[in-house]
C-alpha cells in the first residue's frame, strides 16, 4: 500500500497515522483483534523486527490487524511476507495473549512457525529484521514479546507458560 510514495513520506504517513490510531482507540476504549508470528528459523531463532512508526528501537514480533473472519494461521503468514519476505511454513495458533493498552485492548492471536528464507526489511513499515536466539533476546525487545517467545519455549518443552 501507497508504494508509490517515497520512503521517506511513507514513514512519515505511517507514524501519523498510527498515532491517530492510537488515539481513537484510547476515547473510544477499542478492542482490536490483531496476530503476531514467531517465525523460526532451523538454528532454532526467532525472527524480530523494528518498525519505522511506532517504537522504532524496539525489537517486536512481524504481525498485523487480523481480518474480519480471517483465521490467526492466514494472518500470520500474509504479515510475515509482507514485513520481511519470508515465508511460513507449518503454521500453528498457539493462543490468545490479551494486552490492556491504557485504556483499549488488543487482543493478539499467537502463531509459531517456521522459516528457511532470510528476511529482508521493506525499508518502509520495518526498518530492520533479524533473527535472534530465542533464550538471548535483545535488551530492547519488549515485554509481551517476551512474554511471547517465553509461552512458546515453554510449549516447547511441554509444559505451561
Amino acid at each position: 500500500m501507497l508504494h508509490f510514495l517515497p520512503g521517506p513520506l511513507h514513514r512519515t504517513l505511517l507514524r501519523t497515522a498510527h498515532a491517530a490510531r492510537l488515539w481513537y482507540w484510547r476515547i473510544t476504549r477499542k478492542r482490536v483483534r490483531g496476530c503476531n508470528v514467531i517465525a523460526v528459523n532451523a538454528a532454532g531463532e526467532v525472527l524480530l523486527v523494528r518498525h519505522s512508526y511506532h517504537a522504532r528501537d524496539t525489537w517486536m514480533l512481524p504481525g498485523g490487524g487480523l481480518g474480519r473472519d480471517e483465521r490467526p494461521e492466514v494472518t500470520a503468514s500474509r504479515e510475515l511476507l509482507e514485513e520481511t519476505g519470508c515465508i511460513l511454513d507449518a503454521p500453528r495458533h498457539l493462543g490468545t495473549v490479551v494486552l490492556d493498552r491504557k485504556g483499549w485492548t488488543n487482543a493478539i492471536e499467537l502463531v509459531v512457525g517456521t522459516t528457511g528464507d532470510l528476511p529482508a526489511a521493506d525499508g518502509r513499515e520495518i526498518e530492520e529484521a533479524r533473527f535472534f536466539a530465542a533464550e538471548a533476546l535483545p535488551a530492547n525487545t519488549s515485554g509481551p514479546v517476551r512474554e511471547m517467545v517465553a509461552r512458546w519455549l515453554a510449549d516447547q518443552n511441554g509444559s505451561s507458560a
